[in-house]
């Protein structure tokens, strides 16, 4: 059985990717290995199954249609697409906002042009984002609340590509689902995100910013459990049905809220050195708080969020200063 995995250098892409290969799928893997952060990083991830006899890896930016649509016809025995490429980052998006545009809206149609073309899917699962409840104040956030209020350009691309995903499974019947990703931290992590942030600012001794003052809440979700939650809803396609259309959102995220000063105080015990921080207002595009409600994702795929941030953290420190001493 073939994956088709977009962003397959990423953080997420490159965990998942490993998982599939431990389970004895085959995995093609494309990724356009942007410099958003350090292509070394892209790099030294893909490394660790270069050499596996199932994995297939094949430069490719998912906004350019003609490619995307010529891999379709190259490899017509997939039957599962994991969607993770995009253009990260909630701030990234308010000093280049074409990049979102070009790689979450128009790649992410590229994407669903591909799988509609494809006869022998099985399931398209897609990562959306936490970010796209935007401005809500009800707690913890549920699949059934409204998302009508983004709070950055990121957030309303993620929301779009639920929309049109939504459009195709109706029009083409085939199953959809997206991933509502809470705050992903852990080995091979993105250096723009706020664990590597601030654990290299820790060890390096720099000040570290730490936005609306430490008044944050996030569901820190280590990555093995993202992954975890992320092949379960491969797995487990929705069924098509007449008069339904087969697409929902979900929320993947860990089911305890944690306020961000112990986040960072546990991550200090585990570095073995204080932060030196520097208190800053909350920034444009950001949210005080994301908590996650995953009674529907718990309850259809049996996702149980496993790893709490003492070792989930723990693990992260050994693999940066061992990735780094080299």
């Amino acid at each position: 059985m073939t994956v088709l995995v977009t962003g397959a250098a990423g953080f997420i892409g490159s965990h998942v990717t490993r998982k599939l290969l431990e389970d004895g799928y085959s995995v093609l893997g494309i990724d356009n290995m942007n410099e958003y952060y350090d292509v070394n990083l892209k790099k030294a991830r893909l490394e660790q199954f270069s050499t596996h006899p199932n994995f297939k890896f094949k430069l490719l930016d998912i906004s350019d249609r003609i490619a995307v649509e010529m891999l379709g016809q190259e490899h017509p025995d997939i039957e599962y697409v994991i969607h993770l490429a995009a253009q990260a980052g909630v701030r990234y998006s308010l000093e280049n906002p074409f990049a979102y545009v070009d790689t979450n809206l128009v790649g992410h149609v590229a994407i669903l042009e591909l799988c509609r073309n494809l006869k022998n899917l099985k399931n398209f699962v897609y990562a959306s984002s936490s970010s796209v409840y935007g401005s809500n104040t009800k707690m913890p956030f549920s699949i059934d609340d409204r998302v009508d209020t983004p709070m950055s350009l990121y957030a309303a691309t993620k929301k779009s590509d639920e929309m049109m995903s939504h459009c195709y499974a109706h029009l083409y019947r085939f199953p959809s689902v997206g991933l509502r990703f809470f705050t992903v931290y852990g080995p091979w992590g993105r250096p723009d995100m706020c664990a590597f942030i601030f654990l290299d600012a820790i060890l390096k001794g720099k000040k570290m910013p730490v936005y609306n003052n430490g008044n944050m809440q996030r569901n820190f979700t280590y990555i093995d459990d993202i992954v975890a939650g992320t092949i379960a809803c491969m797995k487990k396609p929705q069924e098509v049905i007449d008069g339904e259309t087969p697409h929902q959102a979900y929320n993947i995220g860990n089911d305890k809220a944690e306020e961000l000063m112990r986040f960072i105080r546990v991550l200090e015990q585990k570095a073995g050195k204080k932060a030196n921080i520097s208190f800053e207002p909350i920034q444009p595009g950001d949210v005080p708080a994301t908590i996650a409600d995953i009674e529907a994702t718990r309850k259809t795929f049996n996702y149980e969020p496993k790893t709490n941030i003492e070792e989930g953290l723990e693990n992260f420190v050994n693999w940066y200063k061992e990735y780094y001493s080299e």
